[in-house]
């Protein structure tokens, strides 16, 4: 939700802390970095059900995933690296934050309830993975009522108090079913229309022609150097028989002077 109707309010009001930090010497995979310590450091602090400890380890990693896209651009230093690395960090930091929740339940509730964050893992997975496949075959698909910043906001609420966290871990679960189901709806219904068939085979098309032509190139390369190769044998093997028969000639020049 705040992804899809207030990106770019969010963009604007947080370009001046990007262009603050850049001027202090930080670099976008340095706040990624840190963000993915500051989670483990909240999954670990939820998991010994010390809350106040993860509320504020859990909002320093809020801090960090809301600043590292503002000062790569402010750093001009944006990069599909850079938003590979950013994406890898932020599921791993979902994993920890519920296998923290996972250790709590473990240790202070009885039955299968331990379960409940791994089915909030799972869903939270998938909403991130039809976002990710829809967006290669040309198919927007952001919004939805629970993407990640919604997420990390319920899970702080869910640490406020032991007695409330149960229950709205079982809201967060809910709700993130509900956008997961509404994503695949949008898409499946986006991916049915005819503009979108086209624009999907001609995707595919081109990816075929970049593989196609890597390969060209790949072997264009290979046999120059395998060319340039023979080459310098060819060259070194001819100064060879050169060097030795410069030496015949000149062990026959100095017998037949003596």
């Amino acid at each position: 939700m705040f992804d899809g109707r207030f990106r770019k309010t969010v963009d604007r009001s947080t370009q001046p802390v990007g262009r603050a930090l850049q001027r202090a010497g930080f670099t976008a995979d340095m706040l990624t970095a840190t963000g993915l310590l500051s989670a483990t450091g909240a999954a670990v602090a939820i998991g010994a059900g010390m809350f106040p400890l993860a509320i504020a380890l859990l909002i320093l990693t809020g801090a960090h995933d809301l600043f590292d896209g503002p000062l790569a651009k402010a750093a001009g230093t944006e990069s599909v690296r850079g938003a590979f690395f950013d994406s890898v960090t932020d599921r791993l930091a979902d994993a920890l934050l519920l296998g923290g929740a996972a250790w709590y339940l473990a240790d202070h509730h009885r039955g299968r309830l331990v379960l409940l964050p791994f089915a909030i893992l799972s869903v939270t997975f998938l909403v991130s993975y039809q976002r990710a496949k829809a967006e290669s075959l040309g198919i927007p698909a952001k919004g939805g009522l629970m993407e990640r910043a919604e997420r990390m906001i319920l899970l702080g609420v869910a640490l406020l108090s032991s007695v409330i966290f149960v229950p709205v871990l079982w809201v967060l679960f809910g709700l993130t079913t509900l956008t997961a189901v509404g994503r695949f709806q949008r898409i499946w219904v986006s991916a049915s229309r005819p503009d979108r068939v086209a624009v999907s085979r001609r995707r595919a098309s081109s990816r075929r022609a970049e593989w196609t032509g890597a390969r060209m190139q790949d072997r264009t390369v290979a046999a120059v150097a395998r060319w340039r190769t023979v080459r310098i044998e060819a060259k070194t093997r001819a100064r060879g028989w050169r060097e030795a028969r410069e030496h015949r000639r000149a062990n026959r020049t100095h017998r037949s002077g003596t």
